[in-house]
């Protein structure tokens, strides 16, 4: 229990605060990229100031489950939507899912590691260098392109509010 409160006291004072679900598809995923990115700076200062081993395991797995959610709904509903707007033109998404991949194995190791552990910082922060690019691509070349093919961005955006809602949900249960 003491555990639990302090990942909670611990994600009130360095989280960041959850933003009003958007119902526009790329409005969601970029308010997605500032809420991870502001919990990745808000690591790397437990980082800078000697933070407890708890308070910097509670975020570091705060953001690893943000982007788990992220990601598969983005895997589940808008990558797919985006290969079909994009036809022949959908390296981009080729790239994003590889680069998800990639992520994937560091989150598993930073999940199933400890603060103390030799490099469990360092791959926190390797993550958040990962993410910055694969953020960029999507938000400067993805996001656009889908736009310009037509992609109904509404719909798409209230596909991706329920699912991640629902994933949200899934999560609370099993802490229950």
């Amino acid at each position: 229990m003491a555990t639990s409160q302090a990942r909670t006291a611990t994600l009130s004072k360095n989280a960041a605060p959850p933003r009003k679900p958007s119902h526009d598809a790329i409005a969601l995923l970029k308010a997605d990229h500032a809420d991870v990115k502001k919990c990745f700076k808000s690591y790397q200062k437990l980082v800078t100031k000697n933070a407890s081993a708890a308070e910097r395991k509670a975020l570091a797995s705060e953001i690893c489950h943000m982007l788990t959610v992220h990601s598969q709904i983005e895997e589940e509903i808008f990558y797919p939507a985006s290969r079909e707007f994009l036809g022949d033109d959908a390296d981009l998404v080729d790239e994003a899912d590889v680069e998800h991949a990639c992520a994937k194995e560091l989150i598993a190791q930073i999940e199933s590691g400890k603060p103390d552990d030799m490099h469990f910082d360092a791959k926190v922060k390797v993550l958040g260098e990962y993410l910055d690019h694969h953020v960029r691509e999507e938000q400067d070349e993805l996001f656009p392109k889908v736009k310009e093919a037509g992609m109904d961005t509404k719909a798409i955006g209230q596909e991706l509010a329920a699912r991640k809602a629902e994933l949200m949900t899934d999560k609370i249960k099993k802490a229950a």
